[in-house]
């Protein structure tokens, strides 16, 4: 496990304390009191996974998490958001944001580590299993090149976007529980937050433009690809 995860927090007990964890975990830890220094150092280098308080002094971190998504060689990178503001309206703005986990204030470090861990697990799924999937002429996703073309064009999403995506479109017309999703994205160490599953399928149908079409809600149930 070489992993590289950063960390950006502006309250340094909580910098030492996730830092501390993650490195007994067995990751490589790079620490950040502010955004601005974060952003100056992604000019060089990617990390793994971004763990990202969100109420900063410098940068909002939302603002942080919108300037990842926008630029090609940052947007797979996965990001874990942490926060004292526990609303929903304020979990779904970070899924929507591009996001792909939510953590609130005070938490367990025992309980971050295992998030971490499942995001990179679910990334590294995505990114090992070498094939190719169609759906019709709208949607080609090339799972070894970790790529989603959507009518010809390059579509950028994000880990937890990509695989429930793969999942939808390598089982056309059959109907996928929210509950059925949640497992094959967290396993074992699901965590169920809210409309978690709603938000990401909105982002999907929003990037994949016309192709965002196939994916239909089954009321009540859940989502299918209809072809």
């Amino acid at each position: 496990m070489n992993e590289l995860v950063a960390i950006v927090d502006d309250e340094p007990d909580i910098l030492e304390l996730v830092s501390l964890h993650l490195k007994k975990a067995g990751y490589r830890v790079k620490e950040f009191e502010n955004a601005r220094d974060f952003l100056k150092f992604l000019e060089k280098t990617q990390p793994d996974l971004l763990v990202l308080d969100l109420m900063l002094p410098d940068i909002d971190g939302l603002d942080v998490c919108k300037h990842m998504k926008r630029e090609q060689k940052l947007a797979p990178v996965p990001i874990i958001m942490l926060s004292a503001k526990g609303e929903e309206i304020d979990r779904v703005l970070g899924l929507e944001l591009g996001a792909d986990d939510y953590i609130t204030k005070p938490f367990s470090p025992k309980e971050l580590v295992a998030r971490v861990k499942t995001v990179l697990r679910r990334k590294d799924n995505s990114e090992n299993k070498g094939k190719k999937l169609t759906a019709g002429d709208l949607l080609t996703i090339d799972e070894d090149k970790y790529e989603v073309l959507a009518e010809g064009k390059k579509v950028e999403l994000t880990t937890t976007e990509f695989r429930i995506l793969a999942l939808l479109v390598s089982r056309p017309g059959y109907v996928l529980t929210r509950d059925r999703m949640l497992d094959y994205l967290w396993g074992d160490e699901k965590i169920v937050l809210d409309r978690t599953v709603d938000v990401h399928i909105r982002n999907l149908r929003k990037k994949l433009g016309k192709a965002g079409q196939l994916i239909k809600n089954v009321r009540g149930i859940g989502y299918k690809l209809q072809l």
